[in-house]
């Protein structure tokens, strides 16, 4: 067994991804563009609040720490960076953008004539839920699971698909948007988290609770092999395992198939309670800040009817 540090034998390309660094600074260049220089043709634009800008900035680091970095490599050797990387993506970083992307923008993107019918179904509550947490159940299933990660083509599409999900699950939770749209009151979200959690528990317990190894990728050889040719250059696959004795994880980890499995388990379930802790914790604050708001601009309303209709008595008098 070697460590963790021997995935360097795979080379430069496959660890740090250096094609994933220009896609993410190419969206990074365009996102800039649109909130800076093309602002202007978008209405209800503003200028670019400096929040957004250091909450954007952190958001691409972390993709391309969980998708670029050897977290990526790893996630195809040991089920335990891939539940990581699950967790981290998609229940930390896409809510995240949505405090770093202006309001305005995601407003006039959902809203083009060709995404809009579209997009006010998939993004209502029920609808959105029950999706993502359909297509993250429907991925680790054993055999899904390994037969996407026999494919790059087909692996790429369903992490797309995955984090469009995603998006349209939070969007009820976390879009600041002006268009006329129904939305969650805050115990309606703070129930929405609750179930996001809830069907969550079945696909987390399974993997937890197994009683032997479910996915030939992290156990069996030749699939491994297949799931490393996904970020592993082939020449440089073929001459790793020419010059190595490497058969499969166990050369990097010294946990057996099955205590990988349910430490990634319990990871994603463990990170799904943190972050939704936090989200919990904004939402309620949040909440009870507008209802406050709300009470006090009643009460400041109805004093200024009731000076009115003073006013309007005394010049009788």
């Amino acid at each position: 067994m070697h460590s963790l540090s021997s995935v360097s034998i795979f080379g430069f390309f496959a660890n740090w991804s250096p094609f994933y660094i220009v896609t993410l600074l190419f969206v990074t260049a365009v996102y800039f563009l649109s909130v800076t220089k093309w602002r202007h043709e978008i209405p209800g634009n503003r200028p670019l609040k400096r929040r957004e800008v250091i909450l954007f900035i952190i958001s691409m680091i972390l993709i391309y720490i969980v998708k670029g970095s050897p977290i990526d490599l790893l996630s195809h050797i040991i089920f335990s960076f891939h539940m990581l990387q699950m967790a981290v993506l998609y229940l930390m970083i896409v809510p995240m953008l949505f405090f770093a992307v202006p309001s305005y923008l995601i407003d006039y993107i959902v809203s083009r004539p060709y995404i809009k019918p579209v997009f006010d179904v998939v993004s209502r509550p029920v609808f959105a839920i029950i999706v993502f947490n359909g297509l993250f159940s429907i991925y680790h299933l054993p055999v899904v699971l390994d037969f996407l990660k026999q494919s790059a083509t087909l692996h790429s599409l369903f992490t797309v698909l995955l984090s469009v999900a995603a998006f349209n699950m939070w969007y009820p939770v976390f879009n600041r948007t002006e268009l006329p749209r129904k939305q969650l009151t805050g115990l309606m979200k703070l129930v929405y988290i609750f179930m996001i959690g809830v069907l969550l528990t079945p696909s987390c317990g399974l993997i937890i609770f197994s009683q032997h190894p479910m996915y030939r990728t992290y156990t069996d050889p030749k699939a491994w092999l297949g799931a490393m040719a996904l970020c592993v250059p082939q020449g440089t696959l073929d001459s790793v395992m020419s010059a190595t004795n490497i058969s499969g994880p166990q050369y990097f980890t010294n946990m057996s198939s099955l205590e990988d499995q349910q430490t990634g388990g319990v990871i994603m379930k463990v990170l799904q309670e943190v972050f939704f802790g936090f989200m919990l914790f904004y939402v309620f604050f949040n909440w009870r800040w507008s209802e406050g708001r709300n009470e006090e601009e009643t009460t400041q309303r109805s004093l200024e009817a009731r000076q009115r209709e003073q006013a309007y008595f005394n010049q009788f008098r």
